[in-house]
């Protein structure tokens, strides 16, 4: 009966733990619908922004578009990781940090690399082998506009003044609830554009003030706005592989449960059978 007792328990114990995924997907399905609301309708703004900006800088010359669009030698890169503060979420965190090791192992070797991260389990494990210069964990608590174009200054002061020569953002790209994608995109300095790629403005148009001053306006606009756009795809990118991961280990709860209920009702025939041939055998031996 001890081995009947341990497997009950086993029971209530997994259909507890089945309680707390379940709700904790439903959970994450909510906070999925409103990321992914968001990030949705603000790709559009996003691309047509950049092409704008594209467009405008096709026309202008090389130097135009001011600090932000000048290559120098790269001797110090900034890696932006993009991470979020809680687990639970499959493989979503441990793919950018294996995404960071292999950029930093493939594409600077021999460069000096920091790490600017956004999201505490990046933090915790990426510390441990590489420097951190700063944390910014708590853009999650309030993820607005206005929170992450602070950030976006103070990245691109730090590429403005020359503490670094290059700065990328490493993120997870959102494409369903299942399907997260690593990305490493580059911040600053801005690409340059490629004549093939870009479209003319048409000259019948008139600029006030300066296609110059339209640019010079713009670029941080569009530099802020990158970077809000890969945290949003990040928080929603989490929510989905937390709704995915919590489903998963529903199912697998599900199962097991399913099994030790197997389990326990044959422990349960087996322990019956014994008894009734203990009972008979009593009432065997007291007739003789």
């Amino acid at each position: 009966m001890a081995n009947l007792k341990e497997i009950r328990n086993r029971i209530t114990s997994i259909k507890s733990t089945m309680q707390i995924t379940s709700a904790m997907k439903m959970v994450s399905a909510a906070k999925l619908k409103k990321a992914q609301d968001a990030i949705t309708a603000m790709r559009p703004y996003s691309s047509k922004l950049t092409e704008l900006l594209q467009n405008l800088s096709a026309t202008l010359d090389s130097d135009a578009s001011g600090a932000y669009s000048t290559q120098r030698e790269i001797s110090k890169v900034l890696l932006v990781v993009i991470t979020s503060n809680r687990g639970l979420c499959g493989g979503f965190n441990s793919s950018i940090t294996k995404k960071v090791i292999a950029t930093i192992a493939q594409k600077y070797s021999n460069t000096s690399v920091d790490l600017f991260t956004i999201g505490k389990k990046g933090t915790d494990v990426l510390s441990k082998a590489h420097n951190v210069i700063a944390t910014r964990n708590e853009l999650f608590d309030d993820l607005t506009f206005d929170n992450v174009a602070a950030v976006a200054e103070e990245l691109m002061e730090m590429y403005t003044d020359g503490t670094y020569d290059k700065i990328e953002i490493v993120y997870n790209q959102f494409k369903n609830a299942a399907t997260q994608t690593p990305q490493v995109e580059q911040f600053l300095p801005i690409k340059p554009i490629e004549s093939g790629n870009a479209n003319t403005v048409n000259s019948d148009y008139i600029f006030d003030p300066s296609k110059e001053e339209i640019v010079l306006a713009l670029i941080p606009k569009s530099l802020k706005t990158q970077l809000y756009k890969s945290i949003r795809d990040s928080f929603a990118s989490e929510h989905g592989a937390r709704m995915t991961a919590m489903h998963k280990a529903t199912d697998n709860a599900t199962d097991l449960r399913d099994d030790l209920l197997l389990t326990y009702n044959k422990a349960r025939q087996a322990a019956i059978t014994n008894e009734i041939l203990e009972i008979v055998g009593g009432a065997e031996a007291l007739k003789n």
